[in-house]
């Protein structure tokens, strides 16, 4: 492998340990696998959503469906003051009435919600975009814990997510890799402040998929439960 994260990576600067609530479900390894989505959100949705040109983890575009003011912005919530918490609904929500019903039927306080583009990536690719999220970035000490969950939307089986906790130094460890698959319809919940992320996509054709931000809580705990992969 050409490269590999060091110290000088802006990921390294993010809080891991905080007071924060967070879920026991997700204390080992930081992700939870679901059960596959039993609602299908029709490709003329997501492809008639308005979608910006905005880089993370790769050769990206999104669509912003929830934000910190109703607004189509891609830019973190702390730009407008706010925690990842507490989003409004964009006029790219009225173009997908399936998306916002599967996030609002969740239950859990919902941040961002954005439908994601992603180019055909190798694995050399994923590796040099591995990150971290600025998650939690003003969220009070008091309250839960911000992590994401993911709906696929196209079916790539030969694509998947590359997942990795830290070693002593804050870096990604290798030995600690899991590959969670992206066929249509696979669901995950991340601690993507946690664990450094990225995917590996072959092939010839654009990815498709919904990133949610929820805010840990009893109802995103009793909602995991009842949808996790058995």
């Amino acid at each position: 492998m050409s490269f590999w994260p060091n110290s000088e990576h802006w990921s390294v600067k993010i809080s891991l340990n905080t007071p924060h609530t967070r879920l026991d479900v997700l204390a080992e390894t930081g992700v939870v696998v679901l059960k596959d989505a039993d609602f299908d959100c029709p490709e003329s949705e997501y492809l008639a959503l308005e979608y910006m040109d905005w880089k993370s983890g790769g050769d990206t575009n999104f669509a912003p469906l929830a934000t910190a003011d109703g607004e189509l912005d891609c830019r973190g919530f702390w730009d407008k003051g706010k925690t990842d918490k507490d989003a409004v609904w964009t006029s790219n929500a009225a173009v997908a009435p399936s998306i916002k019903n599967y996030v609002e039927g969740v239950g859990a306080n919902f941040g961002r919600v954005r439908a994601i583009k992603l180019a055909p990536q190798d694995r050399e690719g994923a590796i040099r975009n591995l990150h971290r999220d600025d998650n939690n970035r003003f969220n009070p000490d008091n309250e839960g814990w911000v992590v994401r969950s993911w709906v696929e939307f196209t079916d790539n089986p030969d694509s998947y997510m590359i997942l990795m906790d830290n070693d002593e130094n804050g870096l990604p460890d290798a030995s600690t890799e899991v590959r969670v698959p992206l066929h249509k319809g696979s669901r995950f919940i991340v601690d993507t402040q946690r664990l450094w992320h990225a995917v590996v996509h072959p092939g010839d054709a654009p990815r498709y998929a919904l990133i949610s931000s929820f805010e840990s809580s009893p109802v995103l705990d009793e909602w995991i439960h009842a949808q996790a992969a058995s």
